[in-house]
């Protein structure tokens, strides 16, 4: 089989991008032993250029790495991308491969926005939202508040009086889709080996004024994704595009968490943990609990509030914080469990839409039906296979 002369650079390059160790990348390509060489080996000496890669290895390593082919015939590894402003604070020493899967986030979701924005221009319907960029850091959380109340139509009421906390995100979600904002739900690229870690990624802003979007990590609290959007949606108001993370201390994160905090909560909501303080952990689990369901926010949330009031201390902040994380999880593993033991349910495109989301799978459903965007381009924007576009766009019909 016919060898390619390309840049050892490139592919390890391509491979530390997709946030791939040797190991698990050879496990992916299939690359198997030869010649006394284990498969990490082999794929070492690739890199090293000690062999050159074949075509047909290239084609795997393409779809592996989520690399488009003619990327491995470029003279030298390009540039890190532009993920706007980095607003999270990460380990010291971050992890490369949840740190090459939010690069290959970023990367479709601005090529999605890009196949938007153009479609948009192309047929005459690209209107600038007056909101992106409306505002400075030099305002005041009340005005911003007031900003986007007052552009969505929020009625806080409303929210709280949802039977479920997915269905006051679904209204939250609904109002920001209206006014022009494509919210899209992604925690992973496809698989859950390819999971967003919350600590490395909560959600992100692309504010442009246009086609701006905002994603929202899945893998999160259900409770908390009225937060994550609203915190973004702050970012969308302020004209930043950026990553935001779960470790937040000051500076522009902290105001769009106030922002957020704020249109979900009142100034009189915590007089009842102000006037009978917590008596301990226990007690205040099971407080922060009530608290939270009839106000369909997340846990953690009001936790977070509390210290910041004052109300409690850091340690019993973060116990708090890992206590809700774990109940989190185990109260995900048994949805997913009760989901394999079920028949029936949503079927795979009801699913992909709500990932989706309404405003976006509509805007593709009538772009694609006039013809001005291809199966492919809109195969691309819904994150499915071109022959699977209309089955997608009709699933809701």
């Amino acid at each position: 089989m016919a060898t390619v002369q390309v840049n050892p650079e490139i592919l390890r390059w391509a491979r530390e991008t997709a946030g791939l160790t040797l190991e698990e990348a050879a496990h992916k390509l299939h690359v198997g032993a030869a010649r006394g060489l284990s498969p990490n080996e082999r794929l070492a000496a690739l890199e090293a250029g000690a062999e050159a890669p074949t075509r047909a290895l290239l084609l795997k390593m393409s779809k592996s790495y989520r690399r488009p082919l003619l990327a491995f015939y470029m003279e030298s590894p390009p540039v890190r991308g532009d993920r706007g402003v980095d607003f999270r604070r990460l380990p010291v020493e971050p992890s490369p491969a949840q740190e090459g899967l939010v690069e290959t986030l970023l990367r479709d979701v601005k090529a999605r926005q890009a196949i938007v924005r153009a479609a948009l221009e192309d047929e005459e319907e690209a209107e600038l939202l007056p909101f992106v960029g409306s505002v400075g850091m030099g305002v005041s959380v009340d005005v911003l508040c007031n900003s986007i109340r007052h552009a969505l139509g929020f009625d806080l009421s409303a929210f709280r009086r949802k039977k479920t906390i997915g269905d006051a995100f679904a209204y939250l979600r609904s109002l920001v889709e209206s006014s022009g904002v494509f919210v899209l739900l992604i925690g992973d690229l496809g698989s859950y080996h390819s999971a967003l870690s919350v600590d490395h990624f909560r959600g992100c802003a692309l504010a442009d004024p246009i086609a701006p979007f905002i994603v929202i990590n899945d893998q999160d609290a259900k409770g908390a994704w009225s937060f994550t959007l609203l915190h973004e949606l702050a970012h969308i108001w302020l004209g930043q595009t950026g990553v935001s993370a779960s470790i937040v201390e000051a500076g522009v994160e902290r105001f769009c968490n106030d922002v957020a905090a704020s249109l979900l909560l009142l100034d009189g909501d915590f007089g009842e943990f102000e006037m009978v303080p917590l008596a301990g952990f226990e007690d205040a689990v099971e407080r922060i609990n009530s608290f939270a369901d009839t106000k369909n926010i997340s846990r953690s949330m009001v936790a977070y509030q509390l210290f910041r009031r004052g109300v409690i201390d850091d340690q019993l902040w973060k116990e708090l914080q890992a206590e809700f994380r774990r109940l989190w999880v185990e109260s995900r593993a048994r949805e997913r469990e009760a989901a394999r033991s079920q028949e029936g349910g949503p079927t795979y495109y009801t699913v992909r839409r709500h990932h989706i989301g309404a405003a976006l799978v509509d805007l593709v459903s009538r772009m694609t039906k006039s013809g001005a965007l291809t199966s492919t381009k809109a195969g691309k924007v819904l994150g499915v296979k071109p022959g699977n576009v209309y089955e997608l766009i009709g699933a809701g019909s």
